[in-house]
């Protein structure tokens, strides 16, 4: 069974930084696209930033210039630094990968999500 497990996030003030991981371990044949995405009160979950396995990247416009997705192909992880935090990027943060399994058809998996509150 594939799992998907984020850390790093945390309790950080406005203009601080944090550093998300996102490792999946299972039955795993290759992954292609993995990405984060987020999710406040009262609003739909909406795209952080994407990454495909070749390393092309779409971010959402309000992170650009201060978010960067990345991945560890040999370790199976995707990672998000966030400088220059603000407020409204308080979020519960979700990974997300689309994994081909030996076994199975490929599929998209879903993180437990991690907690990022940013203070004014």
């Amino acid at each position: 069974q594939v799992q998907l497990v984020e850390s790093g996030g945390g309790l950080v003030q406005a203009g601080g930084s944090l550093r998300l991981s996102c490792a999946a371990s299972g039955s795993i044949a290759s992954i292609n696209n993995m990405g984060w995405y987020r999710q406040a009160p009262g609003k739909q979950r909406e795209l952080v930033a994407t990454i495909t396995s070749g390393g092309s990247t779409v971010y959402a416009d309000s992170v650009k210039g201060r978010f960067t997705i990345s991945r560890d192909n040999a370790k199976n992880t995707v990672y998000l630094q966030m400088n220059s935090l603000k407020p409204e990027d308080t979020a519960l943060y979700y990974c997300n990968a689309d994994i081909q399994g030996w076994f199975r058809r490929s599929s998209y998996y879903w993180g437990q999500g991690t907690q990022v509150t940013v203070s004014s």
